[in-house]
């Protein structure tokens, strides 16, 4: 089972990635997210919550059927934790290929 941490960080960052590409809304994003990564609007939410709270977001209201839908869209300062997120992944899969190819074990017996 991955650490809560490690998956909470890899969600924010699905999250962040999706609203790079466009503003959008609750339910999209967890479609857009689906084929990723396993995620409930219920889920949702408090991670926009969050990223908002760091200013990662701006949220704003449109209009829709007559009901005002709640989109996000991506700051500057979201696309820096991207950004962060990224360099720190490469030392991330550094570790992983470690582990992976056996710790550095010697393979002679």
């Amino acid at each position: 089972m991955m650490d809560a941490q490690l998956k909470r960080g890899l969600t924010e960052a699905c999250v962040l990635s999706v609203l790079d590409r466009e503003d959008s809304y609750g339910y999209k994003i967890v479609k857009d997210l689906s084929e990723v990564v396993e995620l409930s609007e219920s889920t949702l939410y408090p991670i926009l919550k969050r990223l908002e709270a760091s200013d990662c977001l701006s949220v704003y209201t449109v209009e829709h059927n007559g009901r005002l839908r709640k989109y996000y869209r991506i700051t500057k300062t979201g696309r820096l934790r991207i950004e962060e997120f990224l360099r720190d992944w490469e030392s991330v899969l550094k570790v992983y290929t470690f582990i992976k190819e056996g710790g550095g074990r010697n393979e002679q017996v």
